[in-house]
């Protein structure tokens, strides 16, 4: 039994010293690695970049009284349409006690005077007609009677303007009438009827009764990063996307570059503008978030690679060619000239053929 054991152990020995040769036999061989082999392909590249921003209108007017008071009526609300000299809102004038008594008191001051003056004109239309004073001192007492008429007609009209705001000879001029200065869309309208107001004027920008702009005269207003901006210039085709119009682009053309950057969270902006074309059958409200691809370079019909086939070795670009694929793949070190690339593909200008094969990414085993 001893034996039989003794046997058993041996066998055993020799099984575990055979296996871990085998083992480290397999270990120590050279393992195959295997590529994946990529084509070249004929096609278009493009390199772009994208700015964030929104869509305005070109020109938003705010639109603000020239006199002061409390808001009457309302006409318009935003969202309405508007012509120019389309009237908005009405502005009731409160008068200042002083001015208005003031106004009244020359009114009633240039009333005696007009009448005392009537008095002396007639007084002297009677003597002339009876040839006892000469024609000059009736002339002069005819211009004084006109004198006293005029100021008292410019009194009066003073008073209507400091109770009223306007007077009957300039009711189509009015200052209390609140007009639109273009025609456009009303975009806002912050006041409401019962509101105070204040004129515009050199030491005040006034209340805005209302914000119009022409909404078929629309631009892009975005950001560029100064890494980008070196690459624009005016006059380049951008590809506008709008959030809320996911389905749709809209071309634009970038006509303003900031000759001034802005920094932003440690990185220089610079601000862009583009004007965008809008069909008619698309509604675009102002403030919309957008997002501008504006292409920097393409190329058409050329023969792309993937970069991840590339080496790089100082300035010169390497690629490898599979020369044989039995028993294992063979590959050959070739010079190449390359051209513009995506980020994802590159052109390749000189050095390989359509028909070559090339040596991708090493295969890993699936575990």
């Amino acid at each position: 039994m001893k034996k039989f054991f003794k046997i058993a152990l041996l066998v055993l020995l020799a099984f575990g010293f055979l296996w871990t040769f085998v083992f480290l036999y397999n270990k120590s061989k050279p393992k195959v690695v295997v590529y994946e082999i990529v084509k070249p392909a004929v096609g278009d590249l493009e390199k772009s970049t994208v700015a964030t921003g929104k869509v305005e209108p070109r020109d938003e007017i705010l639109i603000k009284p020239q006199i002061s008071g409390i808001v009457d009526v309302v006409y318009k609300e935003a969202g309405q349409k508007v012509k120019k000299n389309e009237v908005i809102a009405k502005v009731k004038v409160i008068p200042e006690l002083g001015q208005l008594n003031s106004a009244e008191s020359r009114v009633r001051l240039a009333g005696i005077n007009l009448k005392q003056a009537e008095t002396d004109f007639g007084r002297s239309k009677k003597l002339f007609e009876d040839k006892l004073i000469s024609k000059e001192e009736f002339e002069k007492a005819e211009v004084s009677f006109k004198q006293s008429n005029e100021e008292y007609e410019n009194a009066k009209d003073a008073l209507d303007i400091v109770k009223e705001g306007i007077t009957q000879k300039t009711a189509s001029y009015s200052n209390t009438m609140i007009r639109s200065t273009i025609d456009g869309l009303i975009l806002d309208v912050p006041i409401k009827e019962g509101n105070s107001v204040i004129m515009s004027n050199t030491f005040n920008d006034g209340t805005t009764i209302a914000t119009v702009a022409n909404m078929n005269d629309l631009i892009f207003l975005g950001k560029i990063d100064e890494t980008e901006v070196g690459r624009l210039h005016e006059g380049m085709p951008v590809k506008l996307t709008i959030g809320a119009l996911q389905n749709y682009k809209f071309d634009a053309v970038l006509e303003y570059i900031s000759p001034k950057g802005v920094e932003e969270n440690g990185a220089n902006q610079f601000e862009i503008k583009a004007a965008v074309h809008v069909p008619d059958t698309v509604v675009i409200r102002s403030g919309y978030s957008a997002n501008a691809e504006i292409v920097l370079a393409n190329a058409e019909n050329v023969l792309t690679i993937p970069e991840s086939t590339l080496e790089f070795s100082g300035d010169s670009a390497f690629v490898w060619i599979m020369t044989d694929s039995v028993p294992e793949q063979k590959f050959v070190r070739r010079n190449i000239k390359i051209g513009m690339s995506d980020g994802i593909k590159i052109e390749v200008k000189e050095g390989i053929e359509l028909s070559d094969m090339l040596r991708g990414m090493e295969k890993k085993d699936k575990k």
